[in-house]
């Protein structure tokens, strides 16, 4: 009776021994995280949300974020897909309804502001930055939310109107300042953007994991 329970325990362990191993080598599964947008800008945007080369795009994007409207009433919370992800966000205005590439700013040749967001990299790594490469048309910022205490998870972006003070030379017809020669004017007054292919920020990130990641447009600076 004792062979027959001991038989039973080592079969039952030959069994178990394999699944525990295949269940630690298994990637962990990572938490979801979503994407919220925020207009508060006094005039609508057309957010434009392009996944990079090989990405899925995020579902029902063009049905629940196609127009927000101004003064905060446009805020919509969107799930990235699973798996990482990377694109960028681009905030058009001037738009009409039923031709969004027919834009006054956001879309080539106007000034662009683009927020570029990657989620579920690395141990769960989320990456983000605005940036000023391809010129300045509406003050955008990045915060994630519900990150792990401690983390470095900063706000970044610029929420400085660049268009107000911006030289003549450099001033778009249809409003936004172009980028030709405005790298310094750029980084001066929003030093936490990235202003050439090669620039970083100045305050440094390593978020992991965060819940969310919230782009504001014409984010409110009298805090």
């Amino acid at each position: 009776m004792a062979a027959s329970k001991a038989l039973v325990i080592t079969l039952v362990l030959a069994v178990l021994t394999p699944l525990a191993a295949a269940a630690a080598a298994a990637p962990a599964q990572q938490p979801a995280t979503n994407l919220t947008l925020q207009n508060l800008c006094l005039y609508p945007v057309w957010p434009l949300i392009t996944p990079n080369i090989g990405v899925p795009a995020i579902p029902d994007v063009d049905d629940i974020a196609s127009r927000l409207d101004g003064g905060g009433e446009g805020l919509v919370t969107l799930a990235f897909p699973p798996g990482a992800w990377s694109g960028r966000i681009v905030a058009r205005t001037g738009c009409t309804d039923d031709d969004y590439e027919k834009c006054d700013t956001g879309v080539a040749p106007a000034p662009t502001t683009v927020a570029q967001v990657s989620v579920h990299g690395p141990e769960g790594l989320a990456q983000y930055s605005v940036s000023l490469v391809d010129g300045f048309n509406v003050p955008v910022v990045v915060t994630p939310l519900g990150f792990v205490q401690g983390e470095q998870c900063p706000s970044l972006g610029c929420a400085v109107d660049l268009d107000v003070d911006c030289p003549a030379e450099a001033k778009a017809p249809a409003g936004g300042c172009r980028a030709q020669g405005q790298g310094r004017f750029f980084k001066q007054r929003c030093p936490d953007t990235r202003t050439t292919p090669t620039d970083v920020e100045a305050t440094p990130q390593n978020c992991l994991q965060p819940g969310g990641i919230k782009i504001v447009f014409c984010p409110d600076t009298s805090n």
